[in-house]
């Protein structure tokens, strides 16, 4: 089984079917050790200092970890990610491109997944059966998700932790899926948290994620993690097959079309504010405008770089929104 790194969530159905292991570069990067080595690398060999963390994070992160083949997104996710596969191109790591189309309907989609699986020829059944098999495992990442906005159970962090890992099922689908299921009996022997503030959080997965156990000093309790849930692909039920399971994935189209469903999740979770976390250098950052003005809700936009932990500054306008959060519910 050899290991195949991709650099966000693709149709990792493909990779599983044709027996190969994929590896989210974002996880190995940002759950390495020393993280920060991987960046030093990049930087050591030419990428800018303005450039995104998480992309010279995956690149130290693939050469250390000898990944030698590499599935890149070049459309729908980040637009240095094209940039990077040319670097990794020079340095002799084969690069296999995927891109969630521009028109969004489901004619583009099927294409676009059928040129990705020819590319390592595979199946439609085999890809439909595997897609059956990932979803048992992403139904549980789910129960988790209820277990944390229904049951108030699980921690704003292990709904993070446990949803984001659906993007490559850290290479091992039976036994990321034992894990989840001693997870959840765990969590169910728990007394319910007592906050008083629900957070949603919306945006790309952290770099900080101390942030999670931050606002509990506050009595908040984050309840949605945005773009982690969709890595489980929650609405999986709805679709007929992958091609309309991967045209419902929100994240790497059009901004209403997020906003459609983040609308939908504010409401459903009972939601007093939102943290909207962007990364320097990336450019969503600017899509920040468009979701304060479209989000009826206070909405706190938290800027990260490359540390693991929020800053003191940070720490000290998330206070202050979360205490002004507490005033308008009375809590404080």
């Amino acid at each position: 089984m050899e290991k195949v790194g991709i650099t966000t969530t693709i149709p990792v159905e493909v990779l599983f079917a044709v027996g190969h292991q994929p590896q989210d570069l974002n996880n190995l990067f940002i759950t390495a050790d020393d993280y920060a080595q991987y960046i030093e690398l990049a930087e050591k060999d030419g990428f800018p200092k303005s450039s995104c963390a998480w992309i010279k994070g995956m690149y130290g992160a693939c050469l250390e970890n000898n990944i030698n083949r590499v599935v890149s997104v070049v459309e729908g996710d980040c637009s240095d990610t094209e940039a990077l596969n040319e670097v990794l191109q020079a340095k002799g790591i084969k690069t296999y491109p995927f891109a969630y189309p521009y028109e969004h309907d489901l004619e583009s989609v099927q294409a676009a997944i059928d040129d990705f699986r020819e590319l390592f020829s595979v199946s439609l059944d085999e890809v439909e059966a595997m897609r059956n098999r990932l979803n048992q495992v992403r139904a549980l990442a789910s129960e988790i998700d209820r277990l944390t906005w229904q049951e108030n159970k699980a921690t704003g962090f292990e709904n993070h932790l446990y949803q984001i890992n659906c993007s490559d099922f850290k290479g091992d689908i039976d036994s990321y899926e034992e894990e989840l299921k001693n997870k959840i009996s765990e969590i169910k022997t728990r007394e319910p948290i007592n906050r008083e503030l629900r957070l949603g959080y919306i945006g790309v997965p952290p770099m900080t994620a101390d942030i999670y156990e931050h606002v509990t000093e506050f009595s908040a309790h984050i309840v949605y993690n945005e773009v982690q849930r969709e890595f489980t692909f929650p609405r999986y039920e709805q679709a007929d097959n992958i091609y309309q399971q991967y045209l419902d994935y929100t994240y790497p189209y059009d901004l209403e079309f997020r906003l459609k469903e983040i609308k939908k999740e504010v409401a459903k979770r009972d939601l007093d504010g939102i943290i909207h976390y962007t990364q320097a250098f990336c450019h969503r950052e600017i899509e920040d405008i468009i979701i304060k003005d479209e989000l009826e809700l206070p909405t706190l936009t938290i800027r990260g770089d490359k540390s693991r932990q929020l800053d003191s500054r940070m720490k000290l306008r998330l206070e202050a929104f979360l205490d002004m959060l507490g005033d308008m519910r009375g809590v404080n």
